[in-house]
C-alpha cells in the first residue's frame, strides 16, 4: 500500500512539474505578441503590451475565488476546470488571427490568464505538499521552476524562428505556437484525468461546525508573504521589459548602431534574461533540500540589489562583449557587444529565478488547513506582474523618455522588501493559532 503511494505521489509530482510549464508556455507567448499586435494594428507601444496585462490582471479577478474552488473541488477537479478554461482562451486568441481582431485577443488574453491563475493556485501548494514543506517541499518547487523556465525560453526560440522580421509580423505567422498550446493543454487534460492526484482527507477538508474566526490573513508572514510576491514578479517581469525598450531606442542609440539591428540584439539580450533564470531554477532546485528558502531568499535578493544598483550607475558608454541567447535559427549563442549596465541587469535572472519557490515555501509554512486559501489570495497578488512593469515605464516618461536606467530604483525598492522578508517578515508570529 504505501508502495502503491509512493508510485502515485511520483506521477502527481511529474504532471504538477509538467503543468508548471504549460503555465510558462502560455504566459510568455504574451511578450512577442505584444510586439505583433504593435506591428499589425499599429498601436502605441503600451497598446501592445496590453495582452500581458490581460494576463496578469485575470490574476487578480480570479485569485480568491480558485483558492475557495481549491478548498472545495479539490487539486484533480481545478486543474481540470482550468485545462479547459486554458484551451478556450488559446482558441479565442487564434480566431483573433483569423478575424484580424485585436479586441478580440486581448479577450482571449484575459481568458487564458485565468486559466493561468487557476493552476498555479493547484500547482505550487500541491508541489509543497507532495515534498512534505519545509527545504523538500522547496526543493520540489523549484524543480518545477525549472521546467517552467524551459517552457518559457521555447517560446522564444520558436517565435524567432517563426518570426524573422518582427516589423511585418501578422499572428497567423504564430499559428503554429498557438496550435501546440492547444495541443499541450488537450493532452495535460487527458493526463490529468486518468492519474490518481492526491487529495486532501476527508477529516482535513471537513466544514467545521462554527466558522473560524481565523484565515491566511490572520497570519503576519502570510501578508508579509503575499506583498512580496507582488512586488517579485513586478521585478521578473519589469527587469527584462525595460531593459529591451532601452537597448533598442534609437533616440539614446545606447549599442551604437544607429538603429540598424538594435531590436535583435536586444531581443538576444532579454533572451538570454530568461535563459538564465532556467540556469538559476536548476540550481536551486539542486540545492533545495540542503539550503532552506529563508537563506535563498536573502542570498539571491542581497546579490539581486547589488547588481541592479551596480547598473544604475555604470557608465553607459563602458561596452562589453556578452555572450547571448541569439533567438535565431541560424546559431543559438553568439557574442554581443552591450553596455555593461546591460549584461549586469541580464544576470538579476540568475536571482528572480529562485525567489518565487522561496517566498510562496516561507508563507504557507504553517498554515495547515489554511494552505489553500492562501494560494488563492498569492494568485491576487501575482498581478504585480502587470502592474509595476507599468509604474516603471511611467518613471521612464517622467523623465523626459529617456529614464530607464533611473526607473530601476523601483527594483531596487522592490528587492529591499524582499531582503526584509527574508530575513524578518517571513518568521511565523502567530503560532498560537489553530490550523489542523
Amino acid at each position: 500500500m504505501t508502495q502503491q503511494k509512493q508510485n502515485g505521489n511520483i506521477v502527481a509530482i511529474i504532471v504538477m512539474i509538467f503543468l508548471f510549464g504549460m503555465i510558462s508556455f502560455v504566459t510568455n507567448l504574451a511578450s512577442p505578441m505584444g510586439d505583433i499586435l504593435k506591428f499589425q494594428f499599429g498601436v502605441p507601444n503600451w497598446m501592445g503590451t496590453l495582452g500581458v496585462f490581460a494576463n496578469f490582471i485575470a490574476y487578480a479577478v480570479m485569485g480568491y475565488p480558485a483558492g475557495n474552488m481549491l478548498t472545495k473541488m479539490g487539486y484533480k477537479k481545478t486543474a481540470l476546470i482550468a485545462i479547459t478554461i486554458g484551451f478556450i482562451g488559446i482558441g479565442i486568441q487564434t480566431i483573433s488571427g483569423v478575424a484580424g481582431s485585436f479586441g478580440v485577443y486581448l479577450l482571449g488574453a484575459f481568458i487564458a490568464g485565468f486559466s493561468m491563475c487557476l493552476l498555479n493556485t493547484v500547482v505550487n501548494p500541491m508541489l509543497n505538499t507532495l515534498g512534505g514543506g519545509g527545504n523538500k517541499g522547496n526543493q520540489l518547487i523549484q524543480l518545477g521552476g525549472s521546467f517552467n523556465s524551459l517552457a518559457g525560453t521555447s517560446v522564444i526560440i520558436l517565435t524567432g524562428i517563426l518570426i524573422p522580421s518582427i516589423t511585418t509580423a501578422q499572428i497567423s505567422d504564430v499559428f503554429p505556437l498557438m496550435y501546440v498550446a492547444l495541443a499541450i493543454f488537450a493532452f495535460a487534460f487527458i493526463v490529468i484525468f486518468v492519474s490518481k492526484i492526491p487529495e486532501k482527507e476527508k477529516s482535513e477538508v471537513k466544514t467545521e461546525a462554527v466558522s473560524s474566526k481565523y484565515g491566511p490573513l490572520s497570519f503576519r508572514h502570510f501578508i508579509f508573504g503575499a506583498i512580496g510576491i507582488f512586488v517579485y514578479v513586478g521585478i521578473e517581469v519589469g527587469v527584462p521589459n525595460v531593459l529591451n525598450k532601452w537597448l533598442q531606442n534609437p533616440d539614446l542609440n545606447v549599442l551604437g548602431l544607429d538603429g540598424a539591428g538594435a531590436e535583435a540584439i536586444a531581443g538576444s539580450v532579454t533572451a538570454t534574461y530568461w535563459l538564465l533564470m532556467l540556469v538559476g531554477r536548476l540550481i536551486g532546485a539542486s540545492v533545495g533540500s540542503k539550503v532552506s528558502a529563508k537563506a535563498m531568499l536573502g542570498a539571491v535578493s542581497s546579490l539581486g540589489l547589488i547588481l541592479v544598483i551596480a547598473a544604475i550607475f555604470a557608465p553607459t558608454d563602458t561596452m562589453i562583449n556578452m555572450s547571448v541567447f541569439r533567438n535565431s535559427a541560424e546559431s543559438m549563442f553568439g557574442l554581443v557587444n552591450v553596455p555593461i549596465s546591460a549584461m549586469l541587469l541580464v544576470l538579476v535572472g540568475l536571482c528572480t529565478s529562485i525567489m518565487w519557490g522561496g517566498i510562496f515555501n516561507l508563507a504557507v509554512e504553517g498554515l495547515g488547513k489554511y494552505t489553500e486559501k492562501a494560494s488563492g489570495i498569492f494568485m491576487i497578488l501575482v498581478c504585480g506582474g502587470g502592474i509595476l512593469p507599468l509604474l516603471q515605464n511611467a518613471i521612464v516618461d517622467w523623465n523626459g523618455g529617456i529614464g530607464y536606467l533611473s526607473s530601476y530604483w523601483l527594483i531596487v525598492a522592490a528587492l529591499i522588501y524582499l531582503l526584509f522578508y527574508a530575513l524578518v517578515g517571513s518568521k511565523n508570529v502567530n503560532k498560537n493559532i489553530p490550523v489542523a
